[in-house]
């Protein structure tokens, strides 16, 4: 049983900073977290155990004191995803997670608001880790219609007592996403992105330490104060020039006092009715960026007033809340991790290991989508199911589904041809994993 060569091809060009024993030892632990039940890095060993040739404690070692960095393997796996997109900007989604832990001594562990748990009138705060995640939205070919982000770069954020407690300097969650945002931009200079993400992500702490190649959007508050752009400074005037023009009316007050446009929206699977309004001007604490700003009040479907924002002033309304629907394939993406990959199944307590354990299962989820995408739909085929007759395209279940039997192929084919039952595996061996992988994983 291993990987194909095709994913490990994929897997060496995201480790090519590594040294050659930490890339051999992360192929191992990744043949292993394919198929292991639990993602304990144990667990994890017990599924790799015919393929480990090392002392346990050598893959512990990969992820708790190993001289590699995460965001080296993150930016190599964005340079193998830029031959899925095409022309213009490169997407990227933003947002982040909570991945539940036990034990007082891991690090970064403290309580954070858990948005499963919670409702619209009670917040609940569960004790984990925060991870704030930066992904690149693909439209993979072999599914039409369906984009998927592929997380790449990753931060943990810890809240003020537990950054107290390990003696680190508190950062909030946007501070992190500039960070991200700056690590990328800085790295990918011939690039250009265009990054969505949420409200929390869209205030004036992230779009005004924005790269100067990247563009953002996100919500708007309904109150926010808007304005006009400055008058020229008249030469010979005293004092400092303006910095803002003449007050604009607040998104709430835009339908009221604009002329709205009726149009049909075909996003998140459905189609509503909608009435909007345009315009472009500054909000007050950025007031030396434009942004192009959409209002719009559904007539269906029951969805409140919303507001949204893009510095890209190119982009038409609808285009803007397009790219702004984009944004949920980054929580499909954490439900993946979490449900097929055990993003919030690592038991690591020491620094290091609690930053890089983590992570590498959405890495492996980023992984699994691109060899899928370029390798791996040949060898799918989808599960018979009568009563789900309108699915199309396949799922990340059924990409992870196809990669292990991709790797189970060869060690089966390699079975004697008189071996009993050999053609009766071969038959039900694909169903069979198809239909574990699609229930649980």
């Amino acid at each position: 049983m291993g990987l194909p060569r095709t994913f490990l091809q994929l897997l060496a060009a995201m480790g090519a900073s590594m040294t050659l024993p930490s890339l051999l030892s992360l192929v191992t632990v990744v043949q292993g977290w394919v198929f292991a039940g639990r993602r304990t890095l144990t667990g994890v060993l017990v599924a790799a155990a015919d393929s480990t040739s090392k002392h346990f404690s050598a893959y512990y070692r990969l992820f708790a004191t190993a001289r590699w960095s995460l965001d080296q393997v993150g930016l190599a796996l964005v340079r193998l995803a830029l031959p899925l997109l095409g022309e213009g900007p490169v997407p990227l989604t933003l947002d982040d997670t909570l991945a539940r832990k036990r034990g007082l001594k891991v690090f970064g562990a403290g309580m954070h608001h858990d948005p499963l748990a919670s409702s619209r009138r009670y917040a609940v705060t569960s004790w984990g880790h925060s991870w704030v995640g930066l992904a690149v939205r693909v439209q993979v070919p072999c599914c039409p219609g369906r984009f998927f982000s592929l997380p790449v770069l990753f931060r943990l954020s810890l809240n003020q007592k537990a950054a107290a407690r390990w003696h680190l300097k508190y950062r909030t969650r946007p501070e992190w996403a500039v960070e991200l945002l700056q690590c990328l931009c800085t790295a990918l200079t011939e690039y250009r992105f265009r990054v969505a993400a949420d409200s929390t992500y869209g205030g004036q702490s992230v779009l005004g330490h924005l790269p100067d190649n990247c563009d953002l959007l996100s919500r708007l508050p309904l109150d926010a104060r808007l304005f006009a752009p400055p008058p020229a400074h008249k030469p010979g005037t005293q004092g400092r020039p303006r910095k803002r023009g003449m007050r604009l009316p607040s998104p709430r007050q835009m339908l009221a006092q604009q002329r709205a446009r009726r149009v049909t929206l075909h996003l998140y699977g459905r189609q509503d009715t909608v009435r909007l309004v345009e315009t472009v001007g500054y909000w007050y604490g950025v007031p030396y960026r434009p942004l192009k700003i959409v209002v719009v009040e559904p007539l269906t479907g029951g969805r409140p007033l919303q507001a949204f924002y893009s510095t890209d002033l190119s982009l038409s309304a609808e285009q803007v809340l397009a790219e702004y629907a984009g944004r949920w394939s980054i929580e499909e993406a954490f439900q993946g991790s979490k449900s097929h990959l055990g993003f919030e199944e690592p038991q690591g307590w020491s620094r290091l290991a609690v930053r890089r354990t983590a992570p590498l299962a959405m890495l492996l989820y980023s992984l699994t989508v691109l060899w899928f995408a370029q390798h791996g739909h040949q060898l799918y085929t989808p599960v018979a199911r009568p009563w789900y007759r309108h699915k199309v395209r396949p799922s990340f279940a059924d990409m992870l589904a196809t990669l292990r039997l991709a790797c189970l192929k060869p060690a089966l084919s390699a079975t004697p041809a008189a071996h009993q039952g050999r053609q009766n595996l071969l038959v039900l061996l694909p169903d069979t994993l198809r239909v574990a992988a699609s229930g649980a994983s």
